[in-house]
């Protein structure tokens, strides 16, 4: 009997993989742009970048971060975003409940916000500043049905 995957080895499901690009359409049909995709290395998050990336023809622009993975550290995470361009748009693929924590950690200044993604969930984050700490706003959340709903 062959020992169970690690989870950070775990690949897309094959209804992953068709609900990812679903969303991917769902994107392009709202505008949606991006200058790069940054992705946590994990099987399953850079999976679902790539088949973004490649909608979007830009797997070129595809990074992998390893401030992305699960047990990430977010001060690494925010210095390396400030080292982008301000008027950047970043695709971040990463993992529960720390792609929450970031957000609530720049919207609200603290990890707790009560907010979730689901998985294949977006959110809209707009940085204003990096400096005296990070701050942002939140200008929008899709779960996952309301973007293949877009496609439908």
């Amino acid at each position: 009997m062959d020992a169970p995957e690690k989870d950070a080895e775990r690949p897309l499901t094959p209804v992953g993989r068709r609900e990812v690009v679903d969303i991917a359409i769902a994107l392009q049909s709202l505008g949606t742009k991006f200058d790069v995709v940054a992705s946590s290395p994990l099987k399953r998050a850079l999976e679902t970048a790539e088949i973004v990336a490649r909608k979007f023809k830009k797997l070129n622009q595809l990074e992998e971060w390893d401030e992305l993975k699960p047990a990430g550290d977010t001060g690494k995470l925010f210095q390396k975003l400030s080292r982008l361009k301000t008027t950047s748009r970043i695709l971040v693929v990463g993992h529960e409940p720390y792609l929450s924590s970031m957000i609530g950690e720049i919207v609200a200044g603290k990890t707790s916000l009560n907010l979730v993604l689901k998985k294949g969930g977006l959110a809209k984050v707009r940085i204003n500043t990096f400096k005296p700490r990070i701050s942002g706003e939140l200008r929008w959340l899709l779960t996952p049905k309301m973007m293949t709903k877009i496609v439908r």
